[in-house]
């Protein structure tokens, strides 16, 4: 009877976790057909199958779910021995920063996970409006920050780019305001001056009737119906529309979310965290 390897145990659960084949395989760096293959062989193993297919990804079968639990505790104590026999574990310190809006559910993963693989790193993790990274990044306050601008530099690696555009509340109808009502953020950010030259470029009266230091603070005024806001496309859902058009607004930036960092230090956990976080944003569905 053929038994079950850790390899492809550590398939199963990349591929539970991106929930398809296609982010599970960019998970491990193979090819789709490769994880399939690996997939296939785990279910002919088990004589059942761990996923049900359903549209363009997978969700656990019961015999998925009964085996994720023990597939996760073996491969995080067959990465955790490695590290303690081979003595290359990544320590030090590193100071992080993270936005507080703008993918911190993701970010907060990956520093989860990073803090089960390294345990001996010393993580310092700042949660804040992002547009005052680059500059601890200069003083030296940072060590790594994620952040988002308008146009990246050198220095700034991409990891995601969402574009912009007017939203207001469904439920309300602007059309007959003569002054639009606009939420904006309230601190020197590009997203502010973004939104200014848009409504400026529009060449017709507007009022600023709220400020905010978060895009969740600009989403729930616009969910309440008091204003229009400048947002990223990530963040529409159901009872918001998008106004571009209908209030005659032009094309506006995209949104890009960039990695940086600072002096170099220590470069184990810098180099470690920067893996971590790149591989997940590859395998952003």
């Amino acid at each position: 009877m053929e038994k079950l390897d850790s390899d492809l145990l550590r398939t199963f659960v990349a591929v539970a976790e991106a929930g398809s084949v296609t982010d599970g395989a960019a998970r491990i760096h193979r090819s789709q057909s490769a994880t399939s293959l690996q997939i296939k062989r785990l279910e002919s193993i088990l004589g059942r199958p761990v996923f049900d297919r359903h549209g363009r990804g997978v969700v656990l079968s019961d015999a998925g779910q009964t085996l994720l639990f023990v597939a996760k505790d073996v491969t995080a104590r067959l990465d955790a021995i490695q590290r303690e026999i081979s003595h290359n574990s990544v320590s030090g310190k590193l100071r992080l920063g993270i936005p507080d809006d703008h993918g911190r559910a993701k970010l907060a993963k990956i520093i989860a996970a990073f803090t089960s693989h390294h345990p001996k790193v010393e993580l310092e993790v700042t949660c804040a409006l992002s547009a005052h990274f680059p500059d601890a990044l200069d003083k030296d306050l940072l060590d790594l920050a994620v952040y988002e601008v308008e146009t990246p530099s050198g220095f700034e690696e991409l990891l995601y780019e969402d574009p912009t555009c007017w939203v207001s509340s469904a439920h309300r109808d602007f059309s007959v305001e003569e002054v639009l009502p606009v939420a904006l953020f309230d601190e020197a950010c590009w997203w502010r001056d973004a939104a200014i030259s848009s409504l400026q470029a529009r060449k017709k009266p507007y009022r600023i009737v709220y400020s905010s230091q978060s895009v969740s603070g600009v989403i729930a005024a616009v969910e309440a119906g008091i204003a229009v806001g400048l947002l990223g496309r990530s963040s529409l859902h159901i009872g918001l529309s998008v106004v571009n058009e209908t209030f005659g607004f032009g094309s506006t930036p995209a949104s890009k979310l960039v990695m940086a960092s600072g002096r170099p230090k220590g470069r184990g956990p810098q180099d470690a965290m920067k893996a971590a976080i790149r591989t997940a944003f590859l395998s952003r569905a």
